[in-house]
């Protein structure tokens, strides 16, 4: 009997060692672990970059630098997208996103009610906060926190001064817009109308062409048809520019006109190589992806509370034919 009690007691003291052993383990484990491994522990957020291109040159350049200050920072960053622009998938990616609890989210701005619902109901309703990227949705209708992209406005504004500097101060100008014009278009039209509507002998002419190639392409061809001594084109579109010089090339020579679009694509910089777009608006995507996910960190960490709701504007420049290689 007095065996057993010792051995029982002697067994306690064991399990009774064993713990306090694993305790001090842990204590002085977390004691050790190195301060960048710390910092990486605490920025351990989940975020979400969501793209209506996700095929496009421009968003992939957004995603590498997001991917990078995401590595860099030590946080998760996940890259949701549609393929076509197809508006559904997307806003459901955005649900996706919200009924999932991510840390932030950051997305390409839609300029519909659809979107505005989902940002200023349910994200905000969350606690989930937005930042819009590339193309932004006003504050005031989305509630989004901030937005990391150009500054459409002067876009507009220095695409035209470079087409007064090229045509000079009279001339035939059109202007081939969307039918659904989002907030960064209206934004680019503003500027380009700003500055034009300074010279009494520039005439402006605003045409509504669709989405589609096609489109594109049937509004340009009727427009040649009604206004045949049109001087210039500005696809306030990034995409327009392609269909709009293929179809004029199908009846007279491209260099009849002064063309200018926005943003350097592959193939808006091949058509400038070839000297049949004489200007564009080049942006900086990477730069757009890397201080999105700086500024949402910031604000989850609360190094900077509010953010500026305005908005920070990443660099553009004009890139005129000369300046390619």
């Amino acid at each position: 009997m007095r065996k057993f009690v010792i051995l029982s007691l002697f067994a306690g003291c064991l399990v009774i060692l064993f713990f306090t052993l694993t305790s001090m383990i842990k204590v002085f484990s977390s004691d050790l672990i190195e301060p960048a491994m710390m910092a990486e522990q605490d920025h351990g957020y989940r975020l979400v970059l969501i793209t209506l291109e996700l095929d496009t040159p421009f968003w992939a350049k957004v995603e590498q630098g997001a991917m990078a200050a995401a590595k860099r920072n030590g946080v998760s960053l996940e890259v949701w997208g549609t393929y076509g622009t197809n508006r559904d998938d997307f806003l459901k990616n955005i649900e996706i996103a919200i009924a999932s609890k991510v840390d932030g989210i950051i997305v390409q701005g839609l300029d519909t009610d659809e979107f505005k619902s989902l940002t200023k109901v349910k994200a905000a309703g969350s606690g989930i906060p937005v930042i819009t990227v590339a193309n932004d949705v006003p504050m005031n209708e989305s509630l989004r926190r901030t937005y990391v992209g150009s500054d459409h406005l002067e876009a507009g504004s220095m695409i035209a001064r470079q087409l007064v500097s090229d045509m000079g101060f009279a001339g035939k100008v059109v202007l081939m817009v969307s039918d659904r014009q989002e907030y960064f278009q209206r934004s680019r039209l503003t500027g380009i109308l700003e500055v034009l509507g300074q010279y009494s002998d520039i005439e402006t002419k605003i045409v509504a062409a669709g989405d589609s190639r096609e489109d594109v392409a049937e509004a340009t061809n009727l427009l040649l048809n009604e206004e045949p001594d049109t001087d210039a084109f500005i696809a306030v579109s990034a995409n327009h520019a392609g269909s709009i010089i293929q179809e004029i090339s199908k009846r007279m020579q491209v260099d009849n006109f002064f063309i200018y679009s926005f943003d350097d694509s592959p193939e808006t910089l091949n058509l400038m190589q070839q000297g049949e777009i004489d200007a564009l608006i080049a942006q900086s995507p990477e730069t757009m992806g890397e201080e999105s996910v700086t500024h949402m960190i910031k604000w989850l960490t609360g190094e900077q509370v509010p953010l500026n709701p305005d908005g920070y504007f990443t660099d553009i420049r004009v890139l005129r034919t000369e300046d390619t290689p």
